[in-house]
């Protein structure tokens, strides 16, 4: 059985009647149903609590459906006697079926294990498939994919942003147009899928990059440690270039440690001067010293801070990620003229730090994809003296750290979220002097307007409203999204209702509705 695994290395590998289990049925795990069934493999997907729609379109592909606990491995997936597992990236290490699966010796994959055996469905003229860049850290990942994708474009490659940004690799690789290079958002939970891999479903990238290194998703992982090994996977069997974080440590050591390909190139940025094989910023100007033939005595100009921050690009870590970006884009030759184009049109994604209303000189600013303190962190340094409204829950992460570095400068905090006490404490012990305002309402729809209600009663003329929560946001949002569209609906209502005599600009510069 192992035999026949581990020479499934190609889409035209003989898949038939191969036994898979499919661990969860979301957007990832439908992709690997749909591509396994597709190749001719007995597909069981098992489930707890399944979506309709996908759980209407199993039978359809031809693969059955188990839906009901996994808490004790159920007897369906016994019977089934699968050869292979792959599971969606929720399943933790501890969980009860990969814990059967690894102690009965069955292959566990994760999806891009999968992604990258078949890589070779859909090829370029040259007869080879698609060039891949890795892309991970604990904050600013999403920016970072959309970014290099955008580069890539603008210097004429098929590129496509996929993986943890929501689009799954499987079907970027299945994407009958194909493309030159996939820019693939890797979250730490498919890393550490990659680590079971063999070496056969081992990623080479062009290039790789660990943005940053910061505590987060503890509880799934099990330990700080755990969490950075996997991270550290990006870098594995790199070719090109390993693309590191200057101000990181944590990243520099990563690439050191990482066994890569003969020739590889250690490539670091920050926001100092980069020596010669760094991008980073002199005198206000984004330069390359790393991909540039004369990088001993000069240095390629890619763009200017000011241009950034007529696009609202100019925030510390956002420009960390364009150096970053355009680091990987420039290890597969993009022109800096094509660099900087990508980033005349470049537009962040809701909820990372978005201007959302400009009223009464108060500037509220949805940073709800802020669900660490890292990147709570970050928003911080971008936005100094703001009215920080933090909280939701903290996924185990002790909050102590940055309310020491960062919450002292806060003119106010408002703290919301299941984990309120955590976050109170860590202010009554380490920014006691910040006045302090604790939105204890229990109805979804009632938080923001709270929120709302309080910031401006304590926020004046040129002040920042920062929701920034350092904290994951399921305790009583559906979402981050959701978090950030009731904060931005609260502030216009407010805005409406109460300060209906003051210009209100909104981010576009136009007056009025959002």
């Amino acid at each position: 059985m192992t035999a026949r695994v581990d020479s499934l290395t190609s889409w035209n590998a003989d898949w038939t009647g191969l036994r898979v289990a499919v661990l969860g049925l979301s957007v990832t795990g439908f992709s690997v149903a749909d591509t396994l069934t597709e190749l001719g493999a007995r597909v069981l997907v098992a489930t707890e609590g399944a979506d309709a729609e996908y759980a209407r379109l199993l039978p359809v592909i031809g693969a059955t459906l188990y839906d009901g606990s996994l808490q004790t491995v159920p007897d369906a997936l016994v019977a089934h006697a699968p050869e292979v597992i792959i599971a969606s990236p929720g399943f933790p290490p501890h969980h009860p079926v990969i814990r059967w699966a690894r102690e009965s010796g069955v292959a566990v994959w994760g999806d891009i294990e999968l992604a990258w055996r078949v890589r070779d469905k859909v090829v370029r003229p040259d007869g080879r498939p698609a060039d891949w860049v890795l892309i991970t850290g604990t904050n600013g990942k999403t920016t970072t994919t959309q970014l290099t994708a955008s580069m890539l474009v603008a210097g004429g490659l098929r590129a496509a942003p996929c993986g943890n940004i929501g689009v799954p690799v499987l079907d970027a690789v299945r994407d009958p147009s194909g493309f030159d290079v996939l820019v693939v958002e890797l979250s730490s939970h498919q890393l550490w899928y990659l680590g079971l891999a063999a070496e056969a479903g081992q990623p080479s990238p062009h290039a790789s990059v660990c943005l940053n290194l910061a505590d987060d998703h503890l509880e799934w992982h099990g330990s700080f440690s755990a969490y950075r090994d996997a991270k550290a996977l990006v870098y594995r069997n790199t070719r090109i270039a390993c693309v590191y974080n200057k101000s990181d440590v944590a990243t520099r050591e990563m690439v050191e440690e990482a066994e890569v390909i003969e020739g590889c190139r250690a490539i670091g940025f920050d926001l100092g001067v980069p020596g010669p094989s760094d991008v980073g910023l002199v005198d206000g100007i984004l330069v390359d010293r790393a991909f540039h033939g004369e990088r001993h005595t000069s240095a390629l100009e890619l763009t200017t801070v000011d241009e950034l921050a007529a696009r609202d690009l100019a925030a510390p870590h956002v420009v960390a990620n364009i150096l970053a970006a355009a680091a990987l884009a420039r290890s597969l030759d993009v022109e800096p003229a094509a660099i900087r184009d990508a980033l005349l049109a470049f537009r962040l994604d809701p909820h990372r730090i978005e201007v959302v209303a400009r009223a009464a000189g108060i500037t509220w600013v949805d940073d709800s994809k802020a669900t660490n303190p890292h990147a709570a962190s970050s928003s911080l340094a971008a936005f100094p003296g703001a009215v920080w409204v933090v909280g939701g829950l903290l996924k185990g992460v002790d909050i102590s750290a940055l309310v020491a570095a960062r919450g002292g400068a806060s003119k106010a905090a408002i703290v919301i979220g299941e984990d309120r006490a955590a976050v109170v404490a860590a202010f009554e012990r380490h920014a006691p002097a910040v006045p302090l305002f604790e939105v204890d309402a229990t109805q979804t729809e009632d938080v923001m307007a709270r929120v709302v209600e309080l910031a401006v009663g304590v926020a004046g003329e040129g002040d920042v409203v920062l929701l920034a929560p350092a904290a994951a946001s399921f305790d009583q949002f559906a979402s981050y999204a959701d978090r950030g569209r009731r904060f931005a609906q609260a502030v216009r209502e407010r805005i409406g209702r109460g300060d209906g005599d003051h210009d209100t600009e909104q981010p576009d510069g136009s007056d009025g509705g959002h």
